[in-house]
C-alpha cells in the first residue's frame, strides 16, 4: 500500500445532468442535494488535498469529480421507499470518480424504483491521500447507512452496495472485507457492520495480477512495481469466500480496460468457494457504459438486476 501526498479545501460539487453540456454548478440548476458527511472533522489517513474540487470537461472526464477533501454520500429519498438501500461507487482508476456517466444515472434509476440511494463521494489516491482512504471512506459510509437505516425507512437487512470499475474494486473489497480494521473508530456508527447484504458490481476491477496488471486501479492502489503480496492483498478473489454476499457481476466482452476475465474470475472464485453469485457477460458495451444506450442490448442490465433483487427477496416480487 502506497502513502502519497497530497493537494485541502472543499469546493461546491457541480452536477452535471444528463442532455446538457458543460455540467452545471448545483446551485445554477436550482437543486442542492443533501448529503451526509462521513467523519467529523478531519478524515483518517494519511494527505490532504489544496483548493477547491474539480469537475472534468469534455472528454473521458466529462462529469467526472476529483480533489476531494471531504468525503461524503449524496441522498437519493425516492417517492415511495421499498425499503431497501444501496450505496453507489461511481469509477474512475482511483484519480477520479464519473458521477455523471457512471454513479448519478445509476442512482437515479435506483431512486425512481423506490431504492434509497447514497451516493459515495470518495477519496483518492491520486489527489493525495492515502491509498487505503476509498476504502475506508466505503466502510465508514455503510455503517452510517445502517445505523441511520430507521431515519431513511430502511431495512437494515436488505442494505446493497454497487460499484462500477474502480468503484467496483471499492463495493467488492467492502463486501468481502467488510471487518478488515483500517481506520480506528469509536462512535455510534462504529457500533455496526460495513458488510452489504448484496454487491452489484458493473465491468468491476477484480485483480491486480498479471495478466490483468494494467489497470490505473493497480497502479493508484499498489503502484508500478508492487510485490505479490500488495498485488494478492488488494484483489477481490483473494477475498471472496462463502461468507461473501450475494453478488451479481455485469461485464462486457470487449472491454479492453477492464477485460471479463476480471467478473469471471469472481464468479468463479465465489461459486467455487460456495457463495451466491451471478455473472452476465454481454458481446458488446466496451467500458463506462452506465446504464447503456437505448438500442444496446447492455442496456438491459438494470432490468436484470431488479430481477435478481426480487428473486433474494432484497424487493418484493411483482404481484405481491
Amino acid at each position: 500500500m502506497i502513502a502519497r501526498r497530497s493537494l485541502i479545501g472543499t469546493g461546491a460539487l457541480l452536477a452535471a445532468l444528463a442532455g446538457l453540456a458543460p455540467a452545471l454548478p448545483l446551485a445554477a440548476a436550482g437543486a442542492a442535494p443533501e448529503e451526509i458527511l462521513l467523519w467529523p472533522g478531519r478524515p483518517p489517513g494519511e494527505g490532504k488535498v489544496t483548493g477547491p474540487e474539480k469537475i472534468g470537461g469534455p472528454g473521458s472526464g466529462y462529469g467526472a469529480v476529483s480533489n476531494i477533501a471531504t468525503p461524503r454520500m449524496r441522498v437519493y429519498r425516492p417517492a415511495v421507499p421499498n425499503g431497501a438501500a444501496v450505496l453507489v461507487a461511481g469509477g474512475g482508476g482511483y484519480f477520479r470518480i464519473q458521477l455523471w456517466k457512471e454513479s448519478t444515472p445509476a442512482a437515479e434509476w435506483l431512486q425512481a424504483r423506490g431504492f434509497t440511494v447514497f451516493e459515495l463521494i470518495y477519496r483518492l489516491p491520486n489527489d493525495g491521500w492515502d491509498a487505503a482512504a476509498p476504502f475506508m471512506d466505503a466502510q465508514r459510509a455503510m455503517k452510517i447507512i445502517r445505523t441511520r437505516a430507521g431515519e431513511f425507512g430502511i431495512d437494515p437487512a436488505k442494505i446493497g452496495i454497487m460499484g462500477f470499475s474502480a468503484g467496483g474494486h471499492l463495493a467488492g473489497f467492502t463486501a468481502y472485507q467488510p471487518e478488515r480494521a483500517l481506520y480506528a473508530g469509536a462512535d455510534a456508527y462504529e457500533q455496526v457492520s460495513a458488510r452489504p447484504d448484496f454487491a452489484v458490481l458493473l465491468f468491476p476491477v477484480v485483480t491486480l495480477r498479471k495478466p490483468y496488471d494494467t489497470t490505473r486501479t493497480r497502479r493508484e492502489i499498489v503502484g508500478e512495481k508492487a510485490s505479490t503480496r500488495a498485488e494478492t492483498e488488494w484483489s477481490l478473489d483473494t477475498h471472496a469466500g462463502k461468507d461473501a454476499p450475494p453478488t451479481i457481476i455485469f461485464a462486457a466482452a470487449d472491454d479492453a480496460i477492464t477485460p471479463p476475465g476480471h467478473g469471471i474470475l469472481l464468479f468463479e472464485t465465489l461459486t467455487a468457494a460456495g457463495a451466491s453469485a451471478e455473472l452476465h457477460l454481454f458481446r458488446d458495451g466496451g467500458h463506462g457504459w452506465g446504464l447503456g444506450k437505448p438500442g444496446q442490448v447492455i442496456s438491459q442490465w438494470p432490468g436484470l438486476f431488479e430481477h435478481w433483487a426480487r428473486s433474494l427477496e432484497i424487493i418484493e416480487k411483482q404481484g405481491e
